[in-house]
């Protein structure tokens, strides 16, 4: 495992990491379970003061256009050094309020925001790949390195991540799958069924190929559906959402058709995570839709990858698909990969009044094919 793969988890463990970069070097803590402790631990072996790192979406849906108009990757604000954690962490994902005295930079004041270094950048894609709040504080390294920081990195407290290194494997991670295990699971609409578990090298994440039916009997254009995990609405049945409307269907749908294979790939809440994405739940109550939730946390409309996907396919044999789907995007990651598309068909969960806007601005700002089933909903309306 690269330093940068356990880098990821030392900053879910909130234990500090060292980004070392060809302009400069920073000691990292995630925002997310940052303590006062481990922020007075960086300021105090780096001799510097932290500053807080936040992603240019952030930035921006807190009214900071200039991050996103300039192509920046990440914007640095500094801090008073008593300054609360928890105010920082409210820096970092309460919605922007329109009132002074509620805005979340309030508790710090009128913060000067600047560009983030290339080290500081490479923290961010460390605790997003981690599914953490994508925010830290980072403390510059001062040359010489002061002895606390080399006498941690020889005992072992903490890593030294090399910037490059930690950016390659957050936006372009090598996921080496690994097949690990499978079994018979029959299922209700389909009682010819196996599951076969799939690892990512670096151990965090674990995805489910579903193989329904026979595979001697599946047509030559493989019904295949790609489903990112949802675990409110795939096992709770969340009325928020129609995944698991659509996991159901799509498990029907291809037994239906002959046999195929269902994904199920560990991408909760477009790729942010499940912690994430009750915070952006938070905010959709509060107004904001599926989109403009996950910005404001600092996140991209959709991070999803379908590598894993074409992984497994290959692993499986299959170059020639079905894909039951109503995102393009999806269509997209498999003909990148080699994947042959033959045919589309929509798999359609049901409205009801908790997931019209949530549909409606996957169609609208996200691209997605649910004209016909919005349609549908206006005719009954």
């Amino acid at each position: 495992m690269h330093n940068a793969d356990r880098g990821i988890f030392d900053l879910r463990r909130g234990h500090p990491v060292l980004v070392s970069g060809s302009q400069s070097s920073v000691l990292v803590a995630a925002v997310e379970g940052l303590t006062p402790v481990l922020l007075d631990r960086l300021t105090h072996m780096t001799g510097s003061a932290p500053r807080l790192i936040l992603t240019a979406h952030r930035a921006s849906a807190m009214g900071w256009s200039q991050p996103l108009q300039e192509g920046w990757e990440g914007v640095a604000l500094e801090f008073a050094p008593n300054t609360d954690p928890e105010a920082l962490f409210t820096l970092a994902s309460a919605p922007e309020a329109s009132n002074e005295t509620t805005h979340p930079y309030a508790a710090i004041g009128q913060p000067t925001v600047v560009r983030a270094l290339p080290a500081e950048v490479a923290a961010l894609e460390l605790v997003r790949a981690g599914r953490l709040l994508p925010a830290v504080v980072a403390a510059p390294v001062p040359e010489p390195v002061p002895e606390a920081i080399r006498t941690a990195l020889a005992d072992g407290m903490f890593l030294d991540v090399d910037e490059q290194e930690a950016r390659a494997v957050a936006k372009h991670p090598r996921l080496e799958l690994a097949y690990v295990s499978e079994a018979p699971v029959p299922l209700a609409d389909a009682p010819v069924t196996r599951f076969m578990l799939f690892r990512e090298g670096n151990g965090i994440l674990e995805h489910v190929a579903v193989l329904i039916g026979e595979p001697r009997d599946w047509p030559d254009a493989v019904p295949v559906r790609l489903h990112s995990a949802c675990l409110t609405g795939d096992l709770f049945g969340s009325l928020r959402c129609d995944c698991g409307d659509q996991l159901r269907l799509g498990v029907k749908t291809i037994n239906d058709s002959g046999g195929g294979v269902l994904l199920y790939l560990a991408q909760e809440g477009r790729g942010i995570g499940l912690a994430n994405k009750l915070r952006a739940y938070t905010m959709q109550t509060a107004g904001l839709d599926t989109i403009d939730s996950d910005c404001q946390l600092g996140f991209e409309a959709d991070g999803r990858r379908y590598d894993a996907a074409v992984e497994m396919l290959e692993f499986l044999g299959i170059d020639s698909v079905r894909l039951l789907t109503n995102n393009p995007g999806k269509m997209d990651a498999l003909r990148a990969g080699g994947i042959e598309v033959v045919a589309r068909e929509p798999v359609h969960g049901k409205l009801n009044p908790h997931n019209l806007r949530y549909l409606s601005t996957k169609a609208d700002r996200g691209g997605h094919w649910l004209q016909e089933l919005l349609a549908s909903e206006a005719e009954r309306g």
